[in-house]
């Protein structure tokens, strides 16, 4: 099995690699590349993402052809592909961090900044939280609810429809910290980040 890193230089994704590669042990070939072809050729695809939606968002649209491979990948051929953080936060129409940018519009809904309630909340929300398991999803085999995972993120993604969220976090409001359309998840907590319960949500995604 080929699980392929997208990398289009969206800040330090070592800790990603270093993870994947921890689990995949002799299972899966992790391969990190902006490659077309060995993306389109990939069985799964994770998708990273640092910094800001802008940023990331430039960044992919940078390497020519990217954006049509990706598409082709998650929307045409229906293969499984991870979100992280920012990762997840680009299957929205649009997001609001520095200016309005267009995401990648996977998933309808959109980016906007978490409401800290006039300062009562730190932003960037940072460190470990509890999340809470709304539904049913292939990435949380085996995962007790209210586990706690590892966040850094200001922004929260905002789905236009409630069925594709898959958990939430308590933190100012009930933030959006996991996704699942179809093919398509992501996590706005990093499990790269999370410790063993983290490793095993890659374990699961890297099983689907």
């Amino acid at each position: 099995m080929n699980i392929t890193i997208v990398d289009y230089n969206s800040g330090n994704i070592s800790s990603v690699i270093n993870s994947f590669n921890e689990v995949a042990k002799d299972k899966a070939n992790i391969e990190v590349t902006s490659d077309l072809n060995k993306i389109k050729f990939s069985d799964k695809l994770v998708l990273p993402g640092q910094g800001s939606f802008k940023s990331c968002v430039d960044a992919l649209n940078k390497i020519n052809g990217l954006k049509d491979a990706l598409n082709e990948f998650a929307i045409i051929n229906k293969k499984p592909l991870l979100g992280i953080c920012v990762g997840l936060q680009m299957f929205a129409d649009i997001g609001y961090e520095e200016t309005e940018t267009k995401g990648l519009g996977w998933i309808s809904g959109k980016v906007s900044k978490i409401d800290n309630q006039n300062g009562k909340y730190k932003l960037p929300h940072i460190g470990w939280n509890q999340i809470n398991i709304v539904k049913e999803s292939k990435i949380f085999k085996d995962i007790e609810n209210n586990s706690h995972m590892y966040f850094v993120h200001s922004y929260e993604f905002i789905p236009s429809d409630k069925n594709v969220i898959s958990a939430t976090t308590d933190y100012s409001s009930n933030i959006v910290c996991s996704v699942e359309k179809e093919n398509i998840f992501g996590t706005q907590f990093h499990p790269e980040k999370s410790d063993k319960t983290g490793l095993k949500i890659i374990n699961n995604f890297m099983n689907l």
